[in-house]
């Protein structure tokens, strides 16, 4: 499957399962339709129905991130398993700090991190993991460098993992107990997808990019409108964007709430793959493009968005939210009526998103043009590479010289702060402010934990340029920019290679294969360490009813798994899941007095943090909930977010709706997954209420559970709770986790 693998390319097998399911069915199916059926475990006997269906598959590889890949690995290691079943990488970009620049970024994060990169890279060693050091890039550039090929099933701990179906892949993101099934050789469980078709037609001009592609399907279907789907291009458009480009679309489904993203098979990733070396499975692809890797003339989409790329507009959506789109025309104006800052303070440049070739050399045109005219950039400019390739090559080509004459810095090939991975320095915290970005997210304080920036996402292209004005309302389409000779001149259409004419340079060698027999390896854990911790099993069901519950917090409006459990400076905890705790609703709002991090404790009526409050209750030996809003869960897919509350005394996580991710990382780590029959009882619920949970002993799938909600005044209340929950998840409650039913299973087969 790459030249990191041994393991062959599995078309083959795939086509033999996909004819089973298409005989079954007897009808078109999707691309989305033909990648997961082909990838069934049981194809004779598996139940398909859009929507309904819980799928059981097998997943081709899994890919893990430094700072999700802590959690996973602990989890693998106390299921007791001896070596992963599938072939798995580790990818170390998460914890490097972007401060001055790359080279001495990446130095001072090997310092600080060296425990945790010591653990990853023994315990991958140990376990049968590729491990790739740091510096070597973002996980989803390296994917797509490597690993992605057309009709690909992979599962990533990270919600960007999509990325990879820019090359036709099928790349879910997923929390680190699914990622522990797939390397267990568990069959994966994934609520069979509705599909949502988006049709493209025509070709980009002018100022308009990949990136606006997604910005326009965020406008229409908003941050929740894909939620339990995957979006698939398709059309004669998809012909006139980049394997890259496709990547980008892709990527950022993931702000839709979209269950993955895909394109397929065509010419433009049969150049990407023989651009990096793969010209046999490009050939080997074409041979199966039309059974197996495009979807069928005549096949239903649940829903068809169609999208003329010639009419398309170049868009920045945000702030605070990615969905909120403005065409580059009404920028200026909106921001104005809005009372946002104007005057943009940063750009940024690259992340998983937007740091291709393509792209870099596109931002160099328009800085190359600026710079003649004795132009650069007004603002700090900040250039994240994708990956060790893509710094090698913008390096010997000129690129990232042309970026830092502009006066951009070149940081390391890692997320830094896309991810809040930034030492900010130029404001204060709360001082408003608006950052321009080619990011993915743009939640409150995302990228510099200031809640008062206000972020806005694009294409790199138009961050290039508005950084030469450093205004939201210049719109490099029509505007014209003063030279220092004092002549106005209009910026040209950018442009730049799709791929390298010279091919790529690989840069430095920064990848550890795992060794054949990894036993003798030890990866060890210090109890005494701050930064990793081994788990502690989570205590099973009692098989009672969960009565006079305490409500931790009722959580007012977006609630993103940033509001839940903190990126940017709680990264460093990522293994240790006692110390990550105290991240816990950090800057979620609290219902009761519209303020962030501040509870009342129902037990002595005092005021304080959501973590310290929730550690009392624990201490007492009380149990409680959380009440949220919609779409609950939204963003990152960082199981410390389920995994917190639980081990804080957490039983059940109550609220309008859910985002995919989050729900199933709740549910693995035993907690009780809920939705309001009616999203009007969400206004009955009292902060000071007591909680029960009833009929517990009837858990079945499709019957709802019974809440009670007593009244401080005495006064009861019942309402219906709907759920998800199937019979396997059901058993995931009663075990006290999706790890501890493993545990059992693997105790009663006579496995270790």
């Amino acid at each position: 499957m790459s030249k990191f693998d041994t393991k062959p390319l599995p078309y083959e097998i795939l086509e033999k399962r996909l004819k089973i399911v298409a005989d079954r069915l007897g009808r078109p199916l999707t691309l989305t339709e033909k990648i997961l059926y082909s990838h069934l475990d049981d194809p004779v006997g598996q139940s398909i129905e859009r929507g309904v269906s819980y799928l059981k598959l097998r997943p081709d590889r899994v890919a893990m991130q430094d700072a999700t890949a802590q959690m996973a690995m602990l989890q693998f290691i106390s299921s007791g398993l001896p070596k992963v079943a599938v072939p798995s990488t580790i990818h170390c970009d998460h914890l490097i700090e972007a401060q001055v620049g790359g080279v001495e970024d990446l130095k001072r994060a090997k310092e600080l991190n060296e425990e945790v990169y010591n653990f990853l890279k023994t315990a991958s060693a140990r376990y049968g993991v590729g491990f790739w050091h740091p510096g070597s890039g973002i996980i989803h550039q390296i994917i797509l460098e490597n690993y992605a090929f057309p009709g690909l099933l992979m599962v990533g701990t990270d919600s960007h993992t999509p990325n990879g179906g820019g090359l036709g892949g099928l790349c879910i993101g997923v929390g680190g107990a699914d990622a522990v099934d797939v390397m267990a050789d568990i069959p994966w469980e994934l609520k069979c997808p509705k599909v949502i078709g988006v049709r493209l037609t025509g070709k980009m001009t002018g100022w308009t990019t990949p990136k606006d592609v997604i910005l326009k399907v965020a406008d229409i279907l908003t941050v929740k409108g894909g939620t339990g789907a995957v979006i698939e291009y398709h059309g004669p458009g998809v012909d006139n964007i980049s394997c890259t480009g496709m990547g980008t679309i892709c990527n950022m489904g993931a702000e839709i709430g979209a269950t993955t993203s895909l394109f397929p098979f065509n010419h433009r990733m049969a150049d990407y793959l023989k651009a990096t070396s793969r010209a046999d499975i490009a050939e080997e692809a074409a041979k199966y493009s039309k059974p197996l890797l495009t979807p069928d003339n005549g096949c239903q989409y649940d829903q068809l968005i169609e999208l003329d790329l010639t009419t398309l507009e170049p868009h920045v959506n945000g702030p605070f939210t990615p969905d909120l789109a403005h065409p580059i025309s009404k920028l200026g104006n909106n921001a104005k009526k809005s009372d946002w800052p104007v005057e943009i303070k940063v750009g940024l440049i690259g992340s998983c998103t937007n740091s291709s070739y393509e792209d870099m050399a596109r931002c160099a045109t328009i800085a190359k043009e600026a710079l003649d005219h004795g132009r650069k950039s007004k603002i700090p400019f900040n250039v994240t590479p994708g990956s060790e390739q893509i710094r090698a090559t913008i390096e010997r080509d000129g690129i990232a010289q042309t970026l830092r004459e502009f006066g951009g810095t070149v940081l390391a090939n890692a997320c830094g702060p896309c991810i809040g991975q930034w030492d900010r320095k130029d404001v204060k915290k709360g001082e408003k402010n608006t950052i321009v970005s080619s990011y993915n997210r743009n939640f409150t304080g995302r990228n510099d934990a200031n809640a008062a920036t206000h972020a806005f996402v694009t294409s790199p292209e138009l961050v290039t340029a508005l950084a030469i004005e450093g205004r939201l309302d210049f719109d490099p389409t029509k505007d014209s920019i003063k030279g220092a000779d004092g002549k106005e001149f209009k910026l040209s259409n950018p442009f730049g290679d799709e791929l390298p004419a010279k091919g790529f340079d690989p840069g430095q060698d920064t990848y550890q294969a795992p060794p054949a027999d990894g036993s003798a390896v030890s990866a060890v854990v210090d109890p005494k360490s701050n930064r990793l911790q081994l788990l502690e099993p989570f205590k099973p069901w009692d098989g009672k009813d969960l009565v006079d519950l305490t409500i931790l917090i009722k959580v007012k409006g977006k609630c993103t798994t940033d509001h839940i459990s903190a990126a940017g400076p709680w990264l460093k905890y990522r293994g240790h899941l006692d110390n990550i705790s105290n991240n816990m609703f950090l800057t979620a709002t609290n219902a009761d007095n519209n303020e962030m991090n501040k509870v009342k404790n129902q037990c002595t009526g005092e005021w304080g943090s959501v973590p310290d409050t929730a550690r009392a209750y624990k201490a007492e030996g009380i149990s409680w909930v959380v009440f949220g809003d919609e779409n609950y869960g939204e963003g990152s897919s960082r199981e410390h977010a389920a995994l917190e509350p639980r081990h804080l005394g957490g039983l059940a996580i109550i609220v309008k709706s859910f985002a995919r991710i989050h729900e199933t990382n709740l549910k693995k780590q035993g907690l009780l997954a809920l939705t309001f029959s009616d999203t009007k009882d969400y206004d009955k619920v009292q902060p000071d209420d007591k909680v029960s949970l009833v009929g517990l002993d009837e858990f079945t799938p499709g019957k709802p559970l019974t809440c009670i909600l007593r009244h401080n005044d005495g006064t009861c209340e019942e309402i219906l709770l709907n759920h998800t929950f199937n019979t396997q998840q059901i058993q995931w409650f009663k075990s006290g986790s999706a790890l501890n039913r493993m545990k059992q299973l693997a105790a009663t087969m006579g496995n270790p």
